[in-house]
């Protein structure tokens, strides 16, 4: 295991060289000017030439991206154009916040996820099975921006039973686990849930049907075995499959999330891409894609090493 992951780790510092190079390229060759935020209409050449030597702009890309790299290695991610504040802190705040939602999401998701694939795996072409195929296509399908904002009109704006957007009473600065901080969660948590819960309703469906198809499974039923204890043997070999989809929608959910904290003001890494693009603040664009790509690598490798411990099948030499 200890070789395994070693190499898995091996494996994942070119990946991380190469999303950098592509991270910085892509964001470095779209036009506009990256200091428009910060200077004025009418700045004169001298002090754009002063400000862009300040941020390291007028160096050769090869320089910028060496330089970049360098830093990043200390934890040194650079500074906002538009803030003024080391984007490390602005970006590990960002991922506490889009954490909380992509976490509660993802376990949404996957409870009622799971309870969709496992009824529809084992009636499988009865109304039930029809219906919770249905429920998980629209889980995929839907806009979610879209759904975000319907939720926003039905449960804020005419009921009033939940906050439409924010972080909490006092922002997100001062949160606490309490009723009235957990009141903003569950709406950008429950719109965010609907991708999971599709994707994993129609994982965990095709795995049950596949599995109760199997000769082992009519093997125990031919020895008297309970439903109960079917169902059993029927989790254990679904856990590992249904456990690494569930942890790859937690990464996409890190850093795809980026509509639906606009659409509710939630102040997490989507909703800071969001100001970054559009004040063209590249240090801090730069530096949460970096983030995020990180998250991901890391994930895949928990998910990997949690499949092995949950599947005694599965070796990892």
């Amino acid at each position: 295991m200890i070789s395994y992951l070693l190499r898995r780790i091996g494996y994942a510092l070119p990946i991380m060289l190469g999303v950098s190079f592509l991270c910085f390229m892509l964001v470095h060759i779209a036009p506009g000017d990256p200091l428009v935020s910060i200077l004025p209409a009418d700045a004169s050449a001298d002090l754009q030439q002063q400000m862009m030597k300040i941020y390291g702009f007028d160096k050769p890309w090869p320089v910028q991206f060496g330089l970049w790299i360098w830093r990043a290695l200390h934890g040194d991610l650079g500074t906002s154009i538009a803030t003024a504040r080391p984007v490390t802190q602005e970006v590990f705040k960002a991922v506490g916040n889009t954490f909380m939602i992509a976490a509660l999401a993802t376990l949404i998701g996957f409870a009622f996820g799971s309870l969709f694939g496992f009824v529809a795996g084992y009636f499988r072409n009865s109304w039930m099975d029809r219906a919770a195929s249905f429920i998980s296509v629209i889980g995929v399908s839907l806009p979610h921006y879209w759904l975000g904002m319907v939720l926003v009109i039905i449960f804020s704006a005419k009921l009033m039973w939940l906050p439409a957007t924010g972080a909490g009473p006092d922002g997100s600065a001062l949160w606490k686990w309490d009723v009235e901080h957990i009141k903003f969660l569950i709406l950008p948590a429950v719109t965010m849930s609907f991708i999971p819960m599709g994707i994993v309703a129609r994982t965990v469906r095709a795995l049950v049907a596949d599995i109760l198809s199997q000769e082992f499974v009519i093997g125990l039923r031919a020895r008297g075995l309970s439903e109960f204890g079917v169902f059993r043997h029927v989790v254990k070999n679904c856990a590992p499959t249904a456990l690494a989809v569930m942890g790859l929608q937690l990464g996409y959910l890190l850093g795809g999330s980026i509509l639906i904290e606009t659409v509710f003001a939630w102040p997490g890494t989507g909703f800071l891409l969001n100001q970054a693009i559009f004040q063209r603040d590249l240090p801090l664009l730069q530096g949460t894609i970096l983030v995020l790509a990180l998250f991901f690598v890391a994930l895949n490798l928990l998910v990997d090493v949690l499949q092995t411990l949950f599947d005694p099948r599965i070796e990892r030499a």
